[in-house]
């Protein structure tokens, strides 16, 4: 089942584990378990630590990966390849002895939790789903109570319609809907101990200033964070989760240098290359206010839930997240029907009908994508044409089940109150107002800046871009901004590492002539008093 590639690497892996485990497996005699079965031996056969073991589970096909003679296990519900083979192979090597990579502090949170029955919904195509799956699975190594399925929907799909999951991952606790989106373990800590804000908000108040802050984790904040390190700064990084944007990103083939990435793995090695310097890194926090430098020279930045940083220097690179329509029902359908990740949720939708708004390059590369799988694809463009590259408009214009409709306003989304039904629509040229029968709206209209918490405080354009000059440098004297965040003209991957390294050479520059004026001020004052002397 394995190719030779994938064979080898699990085979690299496997010598990591140094515990007996047994692959706890509860098939039938469908096509899915005798593929299951495949695996589990193939697995079995390159490492003498595994062993193949049934057993009975209400989720056929599925299999436990246990600790022989403990409470350690996770399980797999259905095949996790794709996307999911990772999550496979590093529960492979935690419930096989190998100390999962948490601090220590995280790790003693997650032992002290109470527990509980997890069941994360994924697909093998979403980017977002094994961050869920190997956050709860390392939580459930370290703490037994913790128990976690990862089910894959497309395998269950009796069950995801059940329960109305349009979106992927959702993840629910004892039976009842925990959360939806990207989590991470800090997340989770976040969200299960009650006294986690406040241990966080202390120990953001404990830390000595620093000489450079980087609010963000995405290309530009890694980026300013290394260089800023390297100029032996004492130096910090923030950031709700590392990536950024990035994260959400399938397929990077513009990162030059490299032909082809996927979002996830560019996230990764950005936090490796950081990690691999002298910065002080806190995640799963927001800035929340921004506080110009008082008499002491230090500019103060406080975060959602309590604490405040200070730095002589700051890196504003806080990123961009989906734009909305802001329509009638939009937010009541979201996870509902109304998603913004075709890669994730697209598999949710297969034989259905839906809708992609936006016509740039995101749209009609998702409505490509969402061809392949959707009974029928219509694509809404606000303007009379489509906006994206032609040799993409080409390859959609050649699928049968795709519709263009150009200058089209959406007026509503529209729902049975449980998913999403409908899509009401206006002809900008004739005002004629209709309805699209559809079960799916996938949103691609662009991206709004992250900088809501900036208000009054730096100045912005019309577009909520931070207005910064050529240097990095905004309005306030100190600051500067980098990436997606910026009224840079281009968003891409490589300006925002460029800009990064601008805004954090840019701060150097500040500190030093600061210093400078500093020491000059000094001696003048050290020779007026000689000479009043």
């Amino acid at each position: 089942m394995l190719d030779a590639n994938a064979t080898a690497q699990l085979k690299k892996y496997l010598e990591l584990v140094s515990l007996p485990i047994e692959l706890a497996a509860s098939l039938d005699d469908s096509p899915a378990s005798t593929r299951m079965r495949e695996l589990l031996d193939e697995i079995a056969a390159l490492s003498p630590l595994v062993s193949v073991v049934e057993e009975s589970n209400p989720r056929t096909p599925s299999f436990a990966i246990r600790r022989a003679g403990t409470e350690v296990e996770v399980r797999f519900a259905g095949l996790p390849m794709g996307h999911e083979f990772s999550s496979l192979v590093l529960a492979l090597v935690q419930v096989g002895g190998h100390a999962p990579r948490l601090d220590e502090e995280t790790a003693e949170a997650v032992r002290q939790l109470e527990g509980g029955e997890f069941v994360t919904y994924m697909s093998l195509t979403c980017q977002n789903c094994p961050t869920v799956v190997q956050a709860l699975n390392t939580m459930s190594v370290i703490n037994p109570r913790i128990r976690h399925v990862a089910v894959e929907g497309g395998a269950f799909k009796d069950e995801v319609e059940s329960l109305g999951i349009k979106a992927v991952p959702a993840i629910y606790k004892d039976g009842q809907l925990f959360g939806q989106g990207r989590m991470d373990v800090a997340d989770f800590v976040a969200r299960l101990d009650s006294g986690a804000g406040a241990r966080i908000a202390e120990a953001l108040d404990a830390k000595d200033p620093f000489e450079v802050l980087v609010v963000g984790g995405g290309p530009a904040g890694a980026t300013a964070a290394i260089y800023s390190a390297r100029k032996a700064l004492r130096t910090g990084l923030v950031a709700a989760r590392f990536g950024g944007q990035v994260l959400d990103t399938m397929a990077i083939e513009n990162f030059i240098s490299v032909p082809r990435t996927e979002g996830p793995r560019l996230g990764a090695a950005l936090e490796e290359h950081v990690r691999a310097h002298d910065v002080d890194i806190t995640t799963g926090v927001k800035a929340s206010a921004l506080h110009p430098a008082g008499e002491d020279g230090l500019i103060a930045v406080d975060f959602e839930g309590g604490g405040t940083l200070r730095a002589r220097s700051v890196v504003l690179a806080t990123g961009a997240h989906y734009r909305t329509m802001g329509v009638p029902g939009e937010e009541e359908y979201r996870n509902k029907g109304v998603t913004f990740c075709p890669h994730c949720d697209g598999p949710l939708f297969k034989g259905k009908p839906v809708a992609v708004i936006g016509g740039g390059n995101s749209g009609i590369e998702a409505a490509i994508d969402l061809a392949q799988v959707a009974s029928h694809v219509t694509v809404v463009e606000f303007l009379d044409v489509l906006k994206a590259d032609a040799v993409l408009v080409n390859t959609l214009r050649s699928l049968p089940n795709v519709d263009v409709l150009t200058s089209t306003r959406v007026v509503e989304v529209v729902g049975d109150g449980s998913r999403v039904t409908g899509l009401d629509i206006e002809d900008r040229t004739s005002g004629q107002v209709r309805r699209l029968e559809l079960e799916g709206v996938f949103v691609q209209i662009g991206l709004l800046p992250g900088t809501g918490w900036l208000d009054g405080v730096i100045e912005r354009n019309r577009a909520g871009e931070i207005v910064i000059d050529q240097r990095g440098a905004t309005s306030l004297p100190g600051v500067f901004a980098a990436g997606d965040c910026a009224n840079t003209p281009y968003k891409q991957i490589v300006i925002s590492l460029g800009s990064g390294a601008t805004a954090a050479l840019s701060a150097f520059d500040h500190l030093i002539r600061s210093r400078e004026e500093a020491e000059t001020i000094t001696k003048i004052g050290r020779a007026s008093c000689r000479e009043r002397v």
